[in-house]
C-alpha cells in the first residue's frame, strides 16, 4: 500500500503542517475538548497498532471519543491528516549530531536512529517519497543529516547524492524488517514454517542446486543463522545494515579525500 501526500487542500494542508492559519473564531462557552495535535496523535495510535491501512476518521473519532464528522472542523479530510500525521511523527527524531567523534559516528548514529524510527512507525514507509510533505518536521529531519555530512567538505550537488543514498538504504533495511514482521499476520504462516518448507522443497525440485548456482553458494556459506531468539531475516537484515552502512561510509571517506 502506497499513500500518496499532499492530497488534500493545498493552501489548508501547508498552514496546518507550519500551524501558520489565522485563529478560528472565538465563541462564548466551554473551550472545544479536542485539538489538531490531539487528533494527529491519536491517528498516529491507529496506524501504529492497526497499520495505514486501517486509518479512518471514524477511528480515529472513536479513540477520542468522538465521532468522526467531529473532526473535520479540526482537520479538512484524511488527506490532511496523514500529512499531519507523518510530520508530526518525524519531531521524535533527533534534532542535532554530536560531531566530537567525526563525521563517520554522526552518521552511523543517524542512521540507527532513522532505523528505529521507521520499525517504531512502519506505516511512515508506507507514504511515498515521490511528493514530500513539506512540513517543518520533515525539513528538520533533513537539516540535521545535511549538518553532520557538510562535515565532510563534499559541495551540496555530490552531498545531495550521498543523502539520498542514505536515505534510500536506511528505508530499505527498515521496509524488508517491517514486511517480515506483518508476514505472519498477514499470510497466517510463521516465517520458520515458510522457510523450512520452502528451503526443503529446492533441494527436492533442485538438485545440483550448488552446481548450477555457485555464487548464489559461495555467497552464503558463510551464513552462521540467527542470532539467539532474533527473527532469521532480522538478523540477516541487522548483519546487511551494519555492513553496508560501513561500506557507505568508506565510499563517503573516499570522494572525501579524492575531492
Amino acid at each position: 500500500m502506497v499513500v500518496y501526500a499532499g492530497q488534500g487542500d493545498a493552501r489548508r494542508s501547508m498552514a496546518l503542517l507550519w500551524r501558520s492559519g489565522e485563529p478560528g473564531e472565538v465563541r462564548p462557552g466551554p473551550k472545544p475538548g479536542l485539538s489538531v495535535d490531539a487528533i494527529v496523535e491519536a491517528a498516529i495510535a491507529v496506524a501504529d497498532a492497526e497499520g495505514m491501512a486501517a486509518l479512518s476518521m471514524r477511528k480515529v473519532g472513536l479513540r477520542l471519543g468522538r465521532t468522526g464528522m467531529a473532526l473535520y472542523t479540526y482537520v479538512p479530510s484524511k488527506g490532511e491528516l496523514v500529512d499531519l500525521m507523518y510530520d508530526r511523527a518525524l519531531a521524535e527524531l533527533p534534532s542535532a549530531y554530536d560531531l566530537s567523534r567525526g563525521w563517520r559516528a554522526a552518521v552511523a548514529a543517524w542512521a540507527e536512529d532513522t532505523l528505529a524510527f521507521y520499525l517504531r512507525h512502519p506505516w511512515v514507509l508506507q507514504v511515498s517519497q515521490a511528493r514530500p510533505v513539506l512540513g517543518p518536521n520533515e525539513f528538520a529531519m533533513l537539516e540535521s543529516v545535511v549538518a553532520v555530512l557538510r562535515a565532510t567538505g563534499l559541495r551540496p550537488r555530490r552531498l545531495r547524492g550521498v543523502v539520498a543514498l542514505l536515505f534510500d538504504f536506511v528505508r530499505g533495511a527498515a521496509k524488508t524488517v517491517s514486511e517480515s514482521r506483518l508476514a505472519p499476520s498477514e499470510t497466517g504462516v510463521s516465517d520458520e514454517e515458510w522457510w523450512q518448507a520452502r528451503s526443503s522443497l529446492l533441494e527436492e525440485v533442485a538438485p545440483g542446486f550448488a552446481a548450477r548456482f555457485p555464487m548464489v553458494a559461495w555467497i552464503e556459506s558463510e551464513d552462521d543463522g540467527p542470532g539467539g531468539d532474533e527473527p532469521y531475516l532480522e538478523h540477516r537484515v541487522s548483519e546487511t545494515f551494519a555492513v553496508g552502512l560501513g561500506v557507505l561510509l568508506d565510499g563517503i571517506e573516499t570522494a572525501v579525500k579524492a575531492g
